[in-house]
């Protein structure tokens, strides 16, 4: 398909076009002077996806053509927002995403197909829930929520893999035991009911995402798991009933972990009412709102918002992680909030439409389940950012400064141009 490689090389420069003009703007609102340096910057972006196309073009050539570019402008726009925020934590995550371009494409060469992965279902459940508990362990507690891990100099946020981990085992367990889950063993008021043994597994991630959110007080990893679990036995069953019962089976346990657990208790009373706490627990809150609504149609422009004061200090707390999506509305407006939850409902549209396209079924289920998983991590950060859930403090996709969640993400769009280049070349044939 060498129009949709091309396709995606034209997308490309376009998008190293977006981040020179975005660099360009920040640069001129911080140093009041125009220079060629954003045209350096744009220059090692598109070098730096341009040997991640060349390397599209060898190993997988057949691949959606949009994806790249669109995590590509997703990449752009989040370090232009975290230049313009901080340089230095710009400088660091421009490292990970050349980390991530490079497992990008070590896990292109080396695995090739994702079927492969399909016999190792179970040792991948294994080292996932392994790492969960390593995490309950010896994990450091930041902001009230224990989800990191020091390994020498560096934190990992071993979620970011954990999730995918569980994508991969959950495609491979529903592909080998659907039609059981499906149809049961045996009635019982009237309803098919599969067998304790097949509904074990189901219950176990259930009482993970319970477990992350009692132990870890992590609302987001939770509800992201969860939801993953919920999401991916729907595709593969088409019951209603897993759905009604896991949310229920959720529902009962999250009451019961916030009467017990105070951290919980407080991120559900600052959603409530943040301004009844503004000046201590809800201030992030706070400022993320009055951030969006300082922005209005168009955005006070890039680099030139009230975001950043003396001596670096910015207005909302963990503004280039929980708070991105809050900063780029006041620089952009809504015309430029609207224009980033476009982006990701376009990644979506692509990641559904390769689930749907795929011919067998456990690339159908892990297509969905990974695009699923990217599009409800996005709706929890930014649903809570603007209020319309609690603020769970996941990262925005892409977007957020990150190195994990970077890494993670550009594995996962790995996983889904495998399983896109295979339906497109057998489509060919």
């Amino acid at each position: 398909m060498r129009s949709a490689r091309f396709r995606e090389l034209t997308n490309l420069l376009a998008v190293a076009l977006m981040t020179g003009v975005g660099f360009l703007s920040v640069y001129t609102a911080r140093q009041q002077e125009i220079t060629s340096t954003s045209l350096i910057y744009a220059g090692f972006f598109l070098a730096l996806y341009f040997v991640a196309h060349l390397g599209l073009r060898a190993g997988l050539p057949d691949a959606d053509p949009w994806l790249l570019p669109l995590a590509a402008l997703l990449c752009a726009l989040g370090l232009t927002e975290i230049y313009r925020l901080q340089p230095t934590l710009a400088r660091d995550q421009s490292v990970w995403i050349v980390i991530g371009l490079i497992g990008f494409l070590g896990l292109i060469f080396i695995l090739g197909d994702v079927r492969r992965l399909e016999p190792y279902k179970y040792s991948l459940a294994t080292a996932a829930v392994g790492v969960l508990l390593l995490t309950m362990v010896a994990g450091t507690t930041v902001n009230g929520a224990r989800l990191w891990i020091r390994i020498g100099g560096v934190q990992v946020q071993p979620g970011e893999f954990v999730k995918l981990l569980l994508v991969i085992a959950l495609a491979g367990y529903l592909r080998e035991n659907r039609e059981v889950l499906t149809h049961g063993r045996r009635r019982v008021l009237g309803v098919d009911i599969p067998a304790a043994r097949h509904l074990g597994p189901l219950a176990l991630m259930a009482g993970i995402s319970l477990g992350v959110l009692a132990v870890m007080n992590d609302l987001g990893s939770a509800l992201l798991l969860f939801g993953i679990f919920l999401a991916m036995i729907y595709v593969a069953t088409g019951r209603h009933l897993y759905t009604v019962l896991g949310l229920g089976f959720f529902a009962a346990g999250s009451l019961f972990i916030y009467k017990a657990v105070p951290h919980v208790r407080e991120r559900f009373s600052i959603w409530i009412d943040p301004w009844a706490h503004a000046h201590s627990t809800g201030y992030q809150v706070v400022q993320s709102v009055e951030s969006i609504a300082d922005g209005g149609i168009f955005g006070t422009g890039l680099g030139r918002s009230l975001q950043v004061i003396g001596h670096g200090q910015t207005i909302i707390p963990a503004v280039q992680t929980d708070g991105i999506y809050a900063a780029w509305s006041d620089e952009t407006g809504l015309a430029g909030a609207a224009g980033l939850l476009l982006i990701y409902l376009l990644f979506a549209y692509r990641g559904f439409k390769i689930a749907t396209l795929a011919d067998d079924s456990f690339s159908k289920l892990l297509a969905c389940g990974l695009t699923f998983s990217f599009t409800l991590q996005a709706f929890l950060i930014v649903g809570g950012i603007t209020r319309l859930i609690p603020l769970t403090g996941v990262t925005l996709p892409f977007v957020s400064y990150g190195g994990s969640s970077i890494v993670s993400n550009f594995l996962m769009l790995a996983l889904l141009l495998m399983i896109s280049d295979r339906a497109a070349a057998r489509r060919l044939t």
